[in-house]
């Protein structure tokens, strides 16, 4: 027996396919579009249709673009290049307002209990940005399994093309108490202590 007509569950049901947006969330969602007005309505569809034809990957980094080469690759400083995940890290890393180089998305990590390989992320696009300007490429992959491994992967093909490989520190958070802190995290803060 259906519960909703077919307009609101067929938009429970869309919406129940975004990440982290179980049923109960996707119903308030489908819920609030219908007590929308129309207007609202159609600028709400109209950013996700906006959103897909105008958004693109840039053809250097991989990072989200408007143009076939984003911003930051056009304007800045080409012999850093910091390696992340996806998209996201490129918007925490600007957060900071403190990294002046250009980025390089893989679009994912070695992940052999999904199926994920060094030929299933963007690891020959990164390799092919290495020429002589190219002095530092920075892992700022995550600081788990599969980011540890696809760093030390990444770093193993890039050392012997003379570039100063670097990964992000890791270690205690402000704030963090020892007691709670895991050993790995732990032994890490440890051997990548600084002078006071």
């Amino acid at each position: 027996m259906e519960i909703f007509i077919e307009p609101i569950g067929k938009l429970i049901n869309e919406f129940s396919k975004l990440p982290g947006v179980g049923k109960k969330t996707a119903q308030r969602y489908a819920y609030k579009i219908v007590n929308m007005s129309k207007g609202e309505a159609e600028e709400f569809a109209r950013a996700i249709v906006d959103c897909k034809a105008k958004v693109r990957y840039c053809k250097i980094c991989g990072n989200f673009s408007e143009e076939e080469v984003c911003e930051i690759c056009k304007t800045r400083d080409k012999s850093v290049i910091c390696v992340v995940r996806d998209p996201r890290d490129v918007v925490a890393m600007e957060k900071l307002r403190e990294y002046k180089g250009v980025y390089h998305v893989l679009h994912g990590v070695i992940n052999p209990m999904e199926g994920v390989g060094p030929n299933d992320i963007h690891i020959k696009e990164l390799l092919a940005r290495i020429d002589g300007s190219v002095k530092e490429v920075i892992m700022a992959t995550n600081p788990d399994v599969e980011g540890e491994a696809t760093a030390m992967y990444i770093a193993k093909l890039l050392k012997p093309l003379g570039v100063n490989v670097t990964r992000l520190a890791h270690g205690i958070p402000i704030g963090g108490e020892l007691e709670y802190t895991d050993e790995v995290t732990l032994s890490r803060a440890l051997s990548e202590r600084k002078s006071l």
